[in-house]
């Protein structure tokens, strides 16, 4: 199984970004997918998560109510939208995704053995 995460770039404070999660090797049907991000220096941290077959989502209360993470069926994608961005919000973001993720551990790094390679997001002020 091979994610590839895509859609980060330059953004303005306030600007919006949608970043894209795609696999390769297998279908999300029965995945739990993470979007994660790192900031130099920092450890990685939970950002959002979606259970594939149910469509249940979680979030970061740091990105509560900024960014919404949802799937497409037919393209076999997730997608992190991400509004009213902040400098704050500047990180590699990372998607994950694993068939064993149970719901108390969504937000456990721990939890995926698959990860993508990442993507730059980095909001100006």
């Amino acid at each position: 199984v091979q994610l590839q995460a895509s859609g980060g770039g330059l953004v303005q404070a306030g600007g919006s970004l949608r970043l894209s999660c795609t696999i390769s090797g297998d279908t999300f049907r029965g995945y739990t997918v993470g979007w994660f991000r790192q900031a130099p220096g920092l450890e990685r941290e939970f950002v959002a998560g979606i259970r594939w077959n149910s469509g249940s989502t979680s979030y970061a209360d740091s990105v509560k109510g900024r960014f919404t993470i949802s799937k497409d069926n037919a393209k076999n994608t997730v997608y992190l939208q991400m509004r009213s961005l902040k400098p704050e919000d500047t990180a590699v973001y990372y998607c994950a995704a694993d068939r064993n993720v149970i719901l108390s551990s969504i937000r456990s790094v721990r939890a995926y053995d698959n990860w993508g390679q990442g993507t730059q997001v980095t909001v100006s002020s």
